[in-house]
């Protein structure tokens, strides 16, 4: 009787852990709008969980940048009921957070978690939601810009006002050019139709066109390259994705990295039952500098050899 009761307690000890591999997970992910940035997010974050043997059925919503599709999303959300939900990006994640309290919450790709209102304090998210932060090195980007263009006077820049990480990163741009002596000529937009427009007023005003994370921008990029392609004016981006569609460098996050980090959180959550409340809202620490030989090509603007040799990637 002993042997059996011993047999069936190292049984059991075998089972737990497969039970626990095995057990589906429901995540449910808000997404604003498709463009490469973000959706490279959301691979590395699928990845990384299949390669941490996460079992997870995913319920994918995009609100294709439409603030009343992304609130119709958040109250579909909550009725799924998942185990975990990801929101990427800021708005996505600031309408999640008003409507659910109940649910663990991982926000990825948000610039300042705090003056989103999504956490207390980086350090302590104090609630159902943590995540990580893309807040870009806007002060190294400037420096790389300055590497092509040494005599740099003016940078040109285009953002939607409505997207909260915007404003805070032309805030940061605008602080360190002034600092440096260089000025900063804005255009604003309300949705991705508008930048070919907002291009066009920036041509014969500034020396090169600088663009932060910026979702509607990135959403109209090809209409940007057109324009500074056709009065050879070089465009710098703050995404390595940009890159490869046409802009010449950006120093910059990795995005697919970012959403692997932000899935190493979720494993923690879903089979450590650690809380997003102490949970300090992470960074990507690596930066990568791309390059676009073909872009600077067009754009009429030679890379440095400083730059050229320390790139990660370079575009031919």
């Amino acid at each position: 009787m002993k042997k059996i009761l011993l047999f069936m307690v190292l049984l059991f000890m075998v089972m737990v852990p497969v039970i626990h591999s095995a057990q589906t997970q429901t995540i449910s992910i808000s997404q604003i709008v498709e463009h490469p940035s973000l959706d490279a997010m959301r691979k590395g974050f699928m990845d990384r969980l299949k390669h941490a043997d996460v079992n997870a059925i995913y319920n994918v919503h995009i609100a294709q940048g439409n603030q009343a599709n992304n609130i119709q999303i958040a109250n579909q959300i909550k009725g799924e009921k998942p185990d975990l939900i990801l929101a990427i990006t800021t708005p996505s994640s600031q309408v999640l957070a008003q409507k659910i309290k109940d649910i663990p919450i991982l926000f990825t790709g948000v610039t300042d978690p705090v003056a989103a209102g999504l956490v207390k304090s980086l350090k302590h998210p104090g609630s159902n939601i943590s995540g990580m932060t893309d807040l870009s090195p806007v002060k190294r980007q400037v420096e790389l810009i300055e590497e092509f263009i040494p005599k740099l006077k003016t940078i040109g820049t285009i953002y939607n006002a409505g997207e909260e990480n915007s404003v805070v990163l032309t805030k940061i741009l605008k602080d360190i050019c002034d600092k440096k002596g260089i000025k900063v000529e804005e255009a604003t937009i309300a949705n991705s139709s508008a930048v070919y427009q907002a291009a066009k007023s920036l041509v014969g005003k500034c020396d090169a066109i600088y663009i932060p994370v910026d979702n509607t921008v990135v959403s109209g990029l090809e209409a940007l390259i057109k324009v500074c392609r056709r009065n050879r004016l070089p465009l710098f981006s703050a995404d390595t994705d940009s890159v490869k569609r046409g802009s010449v460098a950006a120093l910059a996050i990795d995005y697919y990295s970012m959403g692997e980090q932000t899935a190493d959180m979720a494993v923690r959550i879903l089979h450590d039952k650690a809380e997003t409340a102490d949970m300090p809202v992470e960074t990507l620490k690596k930066l990568q500098l791309y390059v676009n030989a073909d872009a600077a090509s067009k754009m009429g603007i030679e890379i440095p050899d400083s730059v050229r040799n320390r790139a990660d990637k370079i575009f031919k």
